[in-house]
């Protein structure tokens, strides 16, 4: 009798469990549903055709916060009564957060044509014409059994516009659908030639088909900010200038350097560079490696301008691929105009290099005047960057011994392509030896002039 009791004591205590797992789960789902999402893809599709532009966009369900979608059973989405919501929630999370310009002048709101719940096995948005087809198709039987944040929302708006050749821009502000947005975006114009982006987060007002001037003032500014958070490139730019803190020296030395990372980062950006996995984590090794280098050239002591720009243009190589690895996510903004924004980048660098040649000559110079022996001073600062850049070195490296290396195919193409940049590094370097020549003639005429002045 006692073994009974126990029994049906111990049945109705898994029955009690049985009962608070499954509040405990419906109060977690229905929390779930005002959680913000970790990782949301939004796949958008923009598409201009006479005096209209059609926008696709597909995004998770469960983005759409603050909305109570109606359940049924376990947390399955109750598909014949969620239509109106899809509306609002289109409205509300999506069309208000994406803007689209034509020219200079915003478009109006648009006009919400068509929502449509899609399973996440749904591959319809491959393209623009299966994307729209789907949408407007019929939509999924509302027996299907699918939990209410597992399924996508496709929307189809429709804005008027001017022309369908006019230039177009877009700011699709999505970044409050999740903590990590990334937006997918293929630009379809009349032409057919697809425009593929992609935006982690809030990219701003973007052009869509950029002219030749939009692409050059966007990378302009890339470069130019891009030297300035670059902390490698900025202390090997530090080691440069200790020895030399006058500009008529260090013209050879930064020309030397600009003109090898440009030619590197064009080179890089026409895929002429390696592709394997291991060369990024190699060029980041060895540009720490530079930083090294050149600190340690520094306290030795045997810095001159000759051989200052030899080696500034050595390593100005592989400062190229590290600026091409920086430019590869962003090139997808150059449009047609690749070169130009290539160009553009490589002037916002220089004009970043500038500004901080601008601040550091003097305030070495004036450390050294005032503060600290040059020599003395030349030594600790280098030691200083040497030791920061031995540890990123170090660190690289590590980073570099995990990747597996495979020797290239030695074929008549890898030769053809060797000798090819063997002749061009010939080529730039008898061109910098013979503006270097230059450079030293007007100096020193220029220095003869104030003599005789």
């Amino acid at each position: 009798m006692k073994t009974g009791c126990d029994k049906l004591s111990f049945a109705f205590a898994m029955h009690r469990l049985t009962q608070l797992a499954s509040i405990a789960a419906l109060a977690t789902l229905h929390l779930g549903a005002h959680d913000i999402p970790n990782d949301v893809t939004a796949q958008v599709f923009v598409k201009p055709a006479g005096r209209q532009m059609q926008l696709l966009i597909r995004v998770p369900l469960k983005a759409m916060r603050d909305i109570e979608f109606p359940k049924r059973g376990p947390g399955y989405l109750d598909l014949s009564r969620v239509d109106a919501l899809l509306d609002d929630a289109a409205m509300l999370w999506i069309s208000g957060d994406i803007s689209i310009y034509e020219g200079d002048t915003r478009l109006p709101k648009p006009k919400l044509v068509r929502t449509q719940i899609s399973l996440e096995s749904d591959k319809s948005f491959t393209s623009f014409e299966t994307a729209l087809a789907h949408v407007m198709g019929p939509p999924l039987p509302v027996e299907t059994n699918v939990f209410w944040n597992q399924p996508l929302l496709d929307v189809l708006f429709e804005y008027p516009i001017e022309s369908d050749q006019s230039k177009f821009s877009i700011h699709p502000g999505l970044a409050r659908l999740g903590l990590r947005v990334v937006t997918s975006l293929r630009f379809v114009p009349p032409n057919g030639v697809i425009r593929a982006f992609e935006f982690i987060g809030d990219p701003g007002v973007v052009p869509l088909d950029p002219g030749w001037l939009q692409a050059a003032l966007r990378f302009v500014q890339l470069g130019f900010f891009h030297i300035l958070d670059g902390t490698d490139h900025l202390l090997f730019l530090f080691c440069l200038v200790i020895p030399f803190r006058r500009f008529r020296a260090l013209v050879p030395v930064v020309t030397a350097f600009t003109v090898a990372h440009s030619m590197t980062l064009i080179a890089s950006a026409y895929n002429l560079g390696p592709d394997a996995l291991w060369f990024p984590p190699l060029i980041e090794m060895l540009i720490a490696a530079s930083i090294v280098y050149m600190a340690l050239e520094n306290i030795a002591g045997g810095a001159s301008v000759e051989r200052r720009w030899m080696m500034a243009f050595g390593f100005g190589l592989v400062h190229g691929f590290g600026f091409s690895f920086a430019l590869r996510e962003t090139l997808q903004f150059a449009g047609t105009h690749l070169l130009t924004s290539l160009l553009s980048f490589n002037i916002g660098v220089e004009l970043g290099q500038l500004l901080v040649l601008l601040i550091l000559i003097p305030a070495i110079d004036a450390l050294f005047r005032f503060v600290v022996a040059e020599r003395m001073g030349t030594i600790i600062l280098s030691a200083l960057v040497a030791h920061t850049g031995w540890h990123w070195m170090t660190e690289r490296w590590d980073r570099l011994s995990q990747f597996r290396f495979q020797w290239p195919e030695f074929n008549a193409a890898f030769w053809a392509s060797i000798l090819f940049w063997l002749m061009v590094l010939v080529i730039l370097a008898g061109l910098l030896w013979a503006a270097s020549k230059w450079l030293r003639r007007v100096g020193a005429s220029v220095d003869a002039a104030q003599d005789n002045v």
